[in-house]
């Protein structure tokens, strides 16, 4: 019998022979155990060169999982800015799906009164999908609600220069007027 039969033959009885290269282990899952079964019926039947490759891939799996895993640092959050609005790192910027799911939410949110919500959405939206101009008028609205009347006017403006055919555009403008308006007499 060779060395290599005899030594898998001991490892499955369980006996103490050890060599440096080699030791002698219990599977440690059930995986392992039917590998180590497998690779005994081989020897058995005469196969050592594919017993040989099942012993030797089973240890090379068994290293990388023993191996612990190497994360990079995760960098620390700001605590100043809320990242729950912001693009991981790994996510893409231009992202047109990402930008209508926010908008969706967004919505949800006036609805429920929670303006300050909808307008990280929205503005999400608008990062998402730069040239879209349905956020920037939901944008628009949920800031003249809170009472942002320069940001309005900046969200109102750039949703009629992506979207000058508007059918609201009529509605869009009084709208901007009002709040050019306001604006002056908040300056005197």
């Amino acid at each position: 019998m060779r060395r290599d039969q005899e030594h898998s033959r001991n490892c499955a009885v369980g006996t103490k022979e050890v060599s440096p290269a080699r030791q002698c282990r219990e599977p440690s899952s059930q995986g392992e155990s039917s590998a180590v079964g497998a690779a005994q019926l081989l020897l058995s039947a005469g196969h050592s060169l594919l017993a040989a490759f099942l012993v030797a891939a089973l240890s090379a799996s068994c290293l990388s999982a023993q191996s612990p895993p190497q994360n990079p640092p995760k960098p620390k959050p700001n605590s100043t800015t809320d990242n729950a609005t912001q693009n991981a790192p790994d996510q893409p910027m231009w992202d047109p799906l990402r930008a209508e799911k926010d908008i969706e939410v967004g919505q949800y949110y006036m609805r429920k009164g929670d303006v300050d919500a909808a307008i990280d959405r929205f503005q999400d939206a608008t990062l998402a999908k730069p040239g879209y101009a349905i956020p920037f008028r939901y944008l628009g609205e949920a800031q003249e609600k809170k009472k942002l009347k320069r940001d309005a006017l900046k969200s109102y403006t750039r949703y009629l220069e992506l979207y000058p055919h508007a059918e609201d555009r009529d509605k869009i403008e009084k709208r901007i007027e009002k709040l050019r308006a306001d604006l002056d007499k908040s300056k005197k």
